[in-house]
């Protein structure tokens, strides 16, 4: 899975919105503290506020907070709020795929792939990230010296 810097940026910016409780928050102020160039963060809690994540208002007692509780947005949510299906094949979601000959069972393959990217995300809320207490599976998955290994 690639995840692009608008994804990452997404999932910092509304962790420090869960952190900063109920009230808004500035842009600068979740530029600053993310280390998130201003203009894309702009791109980016615009894709945030059309997916229904956050919510806006201007002025000098304006800025950004969650649209609902951390404990309910989900890091699936946050990406398919600024990118899209959480698995894509050219653009198509993978049951939408079809494959001939030797190829026939990659339809399956990427299937299970998207199965198991939505067991980790959308079982990760912002509020786990937030807190800094992840659920007990994704702490055994990353113990597993294996996972920290690259291929």
């Amino acid at each position: 899975m690639h995840i692009t810097a608008k994804v990452d940026y997404a999932v910092r910016t509304l962790a420090e919105l869960a952190a900063a409780g109920p009230g808004p928050a500035k842009a600068e102020f979740l530029a600053t503290s993310q280390v998130i160039p201003h203009k894309f963060l702009e791109a980016v809690l615009s894709d945030l506020r059309r997916g229904g994540l956050v919510t806006s208002k201007r002025g000098p007692e304006g800025g950004y907070w969650l649209a609902r509780p951390a404990s309910e947005i989900t890091i699936a949510d946050v990406i398919r709020a600024v990118e899209g299906p959480l698995a894509s094949i050219r653009g198509e979601r993978p049951e939408d795929v079809d494959y001939t000959g030797p190829a026939t069972q990659l339809k399956d393959v990427w299937i299970a792939v998207r199965v198991n990217l939505r067991a980790v995300l959308e079982n990760v809320t912002m509020a786990d990230v937030a807190d800094g207490h992840l659920p007990d599976f994704v702490n055994q998955l990353t113990a597993d010296p294996g996972a920290w290994k690259r291929r």
